[in-house]
């Protein structure tokens, strides 16, 4: 694998653990929110779900050659420093979809307002504080992680470049 190939997944990681954050932001900043008509329904938590870019075992196949040995056992031959190409141009991760949690709305029972139903309840967004801030919590660690990953790669590079002018 190319350095260049380590900075794109890296990079692409970085987005997504971003967008991740932005998402719990939002959720955060909607969760004393009720409903805003009788009928209606209040915020919804937005989860994000991640996808590999491609698929490791679709990589392996690609560019790996199986040969059988005479005594019957199977040997697998890497290709990829025969043809010198990027093989892992597209790897990394991607933001498939931002989904809505299916946790059911909270209840509160307010029969004086307006927006209550015909029980006397209003609803409130289903967003858990401490859920999204444990949420906040690992997507920055995991985002740090990507950050530490590029930085070592930046600096592998940094030191080839110095030993290639020598």
């Amino acid at each position: 694998m190319s350095f260049l190939s380590s900075l794109d997944i890296g990079g692409s990681a970085l987005s997504a653990q971003r967008l991740r954050m932005d998402i719990i932001s939002q959720n955060i900043a909607n969760q004393e929110t009720y409903n805003t008509s009788p009928d209606g329904d209040p915020y919804c938590r937005q989860l994000t779900v991640f996808t590999e870019k491609k698929k490791f075992s679709d990589v392996l196949d690609q560019y790996a050659t199986i040969s059988e040995r005479p005594d019957g056992r199977k040997h697998y031959h890497g290709v990829y420093y025969l043809g010198h190409i990027n093989k892992f141009k597209s790897a990394g991760v991607a933001v498939a979809d931002v989904i809505e949690d299916d946790a059911p709305f909270i209840p509160v029972y307010d029969p004086d307002n307006p927006l209550a139903d015909e029980d006397g309840y209003i609803y409130k967004s289903n967003v858990d504080n401490t859920k999204e801030q444990i949420d906040l919590l690992a997507a920055q660690r995991s985002y740090e992680a990507n950050i530490s990953a590029v930085s070592a790669v930046k600096a592998m590079l940094t030191k080839a470049m110095s030993l290639n002018g020598r």
